[in-house]
């Protein structure tokens, strides 16, 4: 059947293209949080410090969030299965050279281009969704999609952990370049091609600009405040020949400037493109539908908690619990059953008590989780004693990731799902970034805090505890093995667990936020298009 849209699937057809383009999005998924096993790895091989290891996270997530809007809205003009292809190539050839590289900024480096490629999959898979699905069938497809997500970030952990125990951290990067064959090569046969037509009547090239130099500026700003400081730079900032001088005004304070002009800039051009009827990068009346508007709040909120905890909780089983890379995953595994029991129940669930309060359960659920495993972190916690909690926190995440993306485009017109689709990817990859940026600077400020406090107790001299801290901070806590002297691991060790009950902590209070703002939403999102019917486009 075809619509304005593009083509709707019938029969087994439609199942057999949702399932190459669900494993595009596991790819993308998986590959982010691998690398959360992997850093203590590459922190001790290739000589990454915390703050490297937090850009090889964060420079995925910078050009990921950057870029969805942009590709979103090509997806929608030029095709979705074209530029989810295009990104297919690009994630597959930049995890080979991940995998190929050997100094910090070669891995930062590719990361990034990961991020491009990754951003190109994302809103055209979800928009792909949403083109060719219908009715009860597209609520099916969301929850498959939403449920991937939420286990794939759990699961990432055991499959990082296993292939740097059983082989090395390059396969954790290498591994995409079977998936990414088996996908493309699904994609190509079972995915038809959707576009938009109307989005063709021109380009809106500054909408491209401001929108990409806005969200990167943003997000640089936010990851790098800590480091270079806010307003006056406390450190030299050096990109390939370019230095920005400590003393100066910060680099950190001109991208932020820059990135909200930017986006202002970006409200006014887009606007006046809409009033003019000519194709704008992301048409703002989006924001007038309520379930898309709250639930993007939502997304943004809650993300900064969900994924900020999965960077520190491995650096601490890895250096305080002296776990390997496998038994961190192993144990990580809690969370990703939690997540596929809640998946596979919470459909059932939204059919008898509605999508937003099972959203609204989850939420509770990963507050909850995260608290406990606030309460169990110390040097001497077992794999069992967190174990129950990480279930807990993966039922919410289950119960909340595949509910939230049909909350979210219940109500958008097909025609701008790519928009829609990149958008809730946006607020969701802007709001890892940033929680991933405030939960480091949060475990960096407590190891220099709880580190230094502990070793002084335990009697070592102010000015050797003070070098010491700087050492695990620097380290993100893996030179603590090495440290020699048991009192000294041991304060050090009770230091990192402090720190990261704090992170938790924080964490906790992000994910209760998002809860609050789940309020927002009305009842009854995402019934809507459960029961077939469209919106008006």
């Amino acid at each position: 059947m075809s619509t304005a849209a593009g083509t709707i699937l019938t029969g087994k057809r439609r199942w057999f293209a949702l399932i190459p383009v669900a494993f595009g999005v596991a790819m993308i998924i998986l590959d982010a949080t691998v690398v959360n096993v992997v850093l203590p790895t590459l922190i001790k091989e290739v000589g990454l410090t915390t703050t490297d290891a937090e850009w090889v996270t964060a420079a995925y997530s910078l050009t990921f969030a950057s870029l969805l809007i942009v590709a979103g809205r090509l997806a929608d003009r030029f095709g979705r299965r074209l530029i989810f292809v295009i990104g297919l190539i690009v994630f597959v050839v930049s995890s080979v050279l991940v995998a190929m590289s050997d100094s910090p900024v070669s891995i930062i480096g590719a990361r990034a281009l990961q991020g491009v490629g990754a951003a190109m999959i994302l809103p055209s898979s979800l928009s792909i969704l949403n083109s060719v699905f219908v009715g009860k069938s597209r609520a099916a497809a969301f929850a498959v999609w939403g449920a991937t997500i939420g286990g794939m970030a759990a699961l990432g952990p055991l499959v990082g952990g296993w292939l740097t125990t059983d082989f090395s951290w390059h396969w954790a990067f290498l591994i995409n370049v079977p998936i990414g064959v088996v996908v493309l090569i699904g994609v190509l046969v079972f995915v038809p091609e959707t576009k938009d037509k109307a989005s063709a009547n021109g380009a809106d090239v500054l909408g491209i600009l401001f929108s990409t130099l806005g969200l990167l500026g943003v997000v640089f700003a936010l990851i790098e405040g800590q480091r270079y400081g806010w307003i006056i730079a406390t450190q030299d900032f050096t990109a390939g020949p370019i230095t920005w001088s400590a003393g100066t005004i910060s680099i950190v304070f001109v991208s932020l400037i820059l990135g909200v002009a930017s986006l202002v800039a970006l409200l006014f051009v887009e606007r006046s493109r809409v009033a003019a009827g000519k194709a704008v990068i992301f048409d703002l009346r989006l924001f007038k539908i309520r379930s898309f508007a709250a639930g993007n709040v939502v997304a943004l909120v809650v993300s900064l908690g969900e994924f900020g905890l999965l960077f520190t909780l491995p650096l601490f089983l890895q250096s305080v619990r002296a776990y390997t890379a496998l038994e961190t995953g192993v144990i990580l595994l809690a969370l990703a059953v939690g997540s596929f029991v809640a998946s596979g129940a919470g459909a059932a669930m939204a059919q008898r008590i509605g999508p937003v309060r099972v959203l609204q359960i989850g939420m509770a659920l990963e507050a909850l989780g995260i608290i406990g495993l606030g309460f169990a972190i110390s040097t001497t916690v077992g794999g069992w004693g967190l174990v129950p909690w990480l279930f807990l926190y993966g039922l919410g995440v289950g119960f909340a990731t595949a509910q939230l993306t049909g909350v979210i485009l219940s109500e958008t017109p097909v025609a701008q799902s790519g928009q829609a689709s990149a958008m809730q990817s946006t607020s969701r990859q802007v709001g890892a970034a940033i929680g991933t940026a405030i939960l480091g600077t949060t475990l960096l400020l407590g190891l220099g805090h709880f580190v230094n406090k502990d070793l002084q107790e335990a009697g070592v001299p102010s000015a050797q505890a003070e070098q010491i801290t700087q050492v695990v901070a620097s380290s993100a806590g893996q030179a603590i093995p090495g440290l020699g002297d048991p009192v000294i691991v041991e304060a050090a060790s009770q230091g990192f667990s402090s720190a990261t009950k704090t992170v938790s902590l924080v964490a906790a209070i992000f994910v209760t936020l998002g809860l609050l703002a789940s309020f927002l939403l009305p009842r009854n999102a995402a019934r809507i298009r459960a029961e077939g019917y469209e919106p008006p486009k």
